[in-house]
């Protein structure tokens, strides 16, 4: 079980030897004691954002803690970072700079990987769209394709059925794109007309152009 370390909103004062404001405290039988009294003091916080880093200090540390703050938003205690052994994150400092070339090397191959996934999915939709709308204009087919299936956009396109080509998922997908291009949806939106009104008032204008679509050419 991880040791846990508490970064609070408000401020607190050690139970113990009543110093305060404290940066971090941890809770004994609900009773707040500082990092000094709790013998933690030594360690060196860590915030989170960097992987590796994070990784090699709790391994290389042998005394560690997780810092948690309360988010008000999600009403929910949060992850902050780690508090380590000085030596332990200075090894790990050094570990990461000593591989920090192989690492990016391995970030940029991951990331041209994705990019031809991405391109490659694109072009496998823009032919989906074509087949279940032979009247779709190509270069529309691709932009639509383009647009939900953007990465991490969580679109129509990165869903399960999305990615799976599902036949109702693709057609919603071309369905949201002709409301909002072909269509007075955005318009009667920055008007303040509800959503589930303004959809109702171009339902006939969008099927239209998507029955206008399915013909053969």
């Amino acid at each position: 079980m991880d040791l846990v370390v508490i970064e609070p909103l408000k401020q607190r004062h050690c139970a113990e030897c009543h110093q305060g404001p404290l940066r971090f405290h941890i809770l004994e039988f609900n009773a707040v004691i500082c990092l000094d009294c709790a013998d933690l003091a030594h360690l060196v916080y860590l915030p989170r954002g960097n992987a590796a880093l994070t990784r090699r200090a709790r391994e290389a540390s042998s005394l560690w803690a997780v810092v948690i703050r309360h988010s008000r938003r999600r009403k929910r205690y949060e992850r902050q970072g780690l508090l380590v052994e000085e030596t332990a994150l200075a090894r790990a400092e050094s570990a990461c700079l000593a591989d920090a070339d192989s690492r990016a090397r391995r970030r940029a191959r991951d990331a041209a990987r994705r990019a031809a996934e991405d391109v490659r999915f694109t072009a496998t939709l823009t032919t989906k769209i074509l087949h279940l709308y032979p009247s779709c204009p190509p270069q529309r087919a691709h932009a639509i394709a383009t647009h939900t299936s953007e990465r991490g956009s969580g679109r129509v396109g990165r869903s399960a059925a999305g990615r799976a080509l599902d036949e109702a998922a693709v057609t919603a997908a071309v369905r949201a794109a002709v409301r909002h291009e072909d269509t007075a949806y955005d318009a009667l939106l920055m008007d303040g007309v509800p959503r589930r009104k303004a959809r109702a008032r171009v339902t006939a204008a969008t099927e239209a152009v998507l029955i206008a679509w399915q013909e053969e050419q």
